[in-house]
């Protein structure tokens, strides 16, 4: 978290997604009523440390710790927050104070602090009491996340043997002090999630990420007929495969089977971090397939597949974009497209509090394959590219950038867009215009037509795009009206 992004907070002030909470004297009592309203409404950012008039007061360094933990506590026990929804703090330093950064993402589930239903409106929380407004809740949580679909007649004894009591002991290993321990196996799927009510129907049962989760592979067959993941080995045979996993089953088993690929057919190397090895393979792989598995739209019918070339790993999914383009470390706000699937995965130390995966990745790939161009492209169809050993980087569209905005993606275009697209992030492109950009630096001449096709962006909106960077100095257009096209300017 950068001191730019908390400038960008407090300027924009309290609002729907925003809010201040000064924090001096322990934490604020109704905390947990505005992580309720912005996991019910559309997410936030909440910053502990800062008035409400936007004065920055700061933290006793002495309570960080134990704020960090009270929170993290209090959104895993059901009494307070349910369904639990796991919260973490970021620590942050601005202007010589201390503040606790709080990014909550918008949920799938319907939640209630201390049993009471919260919703967020302007600048303020309130408490939703008529069955009307509930109603309208469920509805909108319904058409934001598919792995919330109800199956009325989906029952226990339609989930593989022994994998809710695997998945459990998985929790108290990795969490043995986890509130949902303690629970019965009926009231554990409740608690997370899993089984729900629809208060807009009144209809209950298990849910599309239960049956993901814990399927039996013909359950899974009968009710997502077009569910499947291909793992595939292309190093001789580029036309069919040399090996290949057809997985069907489900998400707890499709990642052991997919880790067992990853190590079958690409190397480890000995590294040390700090004074303790760790597996480099393992570290980056276990982040990009749990990704893989818990941010794909199951509604889609487009294939997932994980490929191995000579010089790369390609993975792609069906996805639900929140926002379009390429995704960097501190450029992105991360947003869970299935939280309860994810949820389950966190819970039993297979993946990250959100966002953290990536920057992992991107700090582990360089010493991993000798090369630093790394790829996260948010489209309708997610695409990941990990370089390995003797990956040519010219022919990557992307290099890492760990600065995020800071650093202008440098060496990313690798000199295509130069001084030029690094002023122009300075002055507030967003992620679809540096896309756009990088299509028009992949495309010399490229004509509008031909950019709406590669883009998936409206003609009228990318005729702004590029009144917008003539403007800036950083493309140009060139020929005649039928035949010229759009070029990057190299020369500033």
């Amino acid at each position: 978290m950068n001191k730019e992004y908390i400038d960008k907070i407090l300027q924009k002030g309290e609002g729907i997604s925003i809010e201040f909470k000064s924090a001096e004297r322990g934490l604020p009592k109704n905390l947990f009523e505005t992580i309720c309203a912005f996991l019910n409404r559309n997410g936030g950012a909440i910053l502990l440390g800062v008035a409400d008039d936007k004065t920055v007061i700061g933290i006793d360094p002495l309570k960080v710790e134990s704020y960090g933990k009270d929170i993290a506590n209090s959104s895993n026990n059901p009494n307070k927050l349910f369904p639990s929804f796991l919260i973490n703090c970021e620590v942050v330093s601005y202007e010589g104070k201390i503040l606790l950064y709080i990014h909550v993402p918008v949920s799938s589930q319907v939640h209630r602090c201390d049993n009471k239903i919260f919703d967020r409106a302007a600048d303020g929380d309130y408490e939703v009491k008529s069955d009307e407004q509930i109603k309208n809740i469920y509805t909108r949580k319904n058409f934001c996340y598919s792995e919330g679909t109800i199956y009325p007649y989906l029952k226990e004894k339609h989930f593989e043997a022994g994998i809710v009591e695997r998945v459990r002991s998985m929790i108290k290993i990795q969490r043995p002090k986890h509130p949902w321990n303690n629970l019965s196996d009926r009231d554990f799927l409740i608690s997370s999630g899993l089984y729900r009510t629809d208060f807009a129907t009144n209809q209950e049962g298990f849910t599309l990420a239960a049956l993901l989760l814990f399927g039996k592979e013909e359950v899974i067959q009968s009710a997502v007929p077009y569910y499947k993941i291909d793992a595939l080995l292309r190093r001789n045979d580029l036309e069919r495969y040399d090996d290949r996993e057809n997985i069907r089953c489900n998400l707890i088993n499709a990642y052991d089977i997919l880790m067992n690929f990853i190590a079958k057919h690409l190397p480890d190397k000995f590294y040390l971090d700090g004074v303790q090895r760790i597996s480099l393979r393992d570290t980056i792989f276990r982040e990009i397939i749990t990704n893989f598995l818990i941010h794909r739209e199951y509604t889609n019918a487009s294939p997932a597949t994980l490929i191995i070339y000579k010089d790369r790993v390609e993975v792609k999914n069906a996805n639900k974009p929140h926002s379009y383009g390429s995704l960097y470390p501190g450029r992105f706000e991360p947003f869970p497209k299935n939280p309860n699937i994810a949820k389950i995965f966190v819970q039993i130390g297979l993946a990250e509090e959100l966002g953290t995966g990536i920057r992992k990745v991107f700090q582990y790939i360089k010493p991993y394959s000798n090369c630093d161009s790394l790829e996260f492209m948010e489209q309708d169809l997610f695409t990941v590219r990990i370089p390995l050993e003797g990956y040519n980087s010219d022919k990557c569209e992307l290099k890492k950038n760990n600065d995020g905005l800071n650093d202008g993606l440098n060496d990313g275009l690798n000199d295509g867009l130069n001084d030029g697209l690094n002023d122009g992030l300075n002055d507030g492109l967003n992620d679809r215009q540096i896309h756009t950009l990088e299509i028009i630096k992949e495309n010399p001449g490229i004509q509008i037509k031909t950019l709406k096709e590669k883009t998936n962006i409206p003609i009228d909106t990318l005729d702004r795009y590029v009144k917008l960077f003539i403007s800036k100095g950083l493309v140009e257009r060139r020929g005649s009206k039928k035949t010229g096209g759009y070029f990057i300017i190299t020369n500033h």
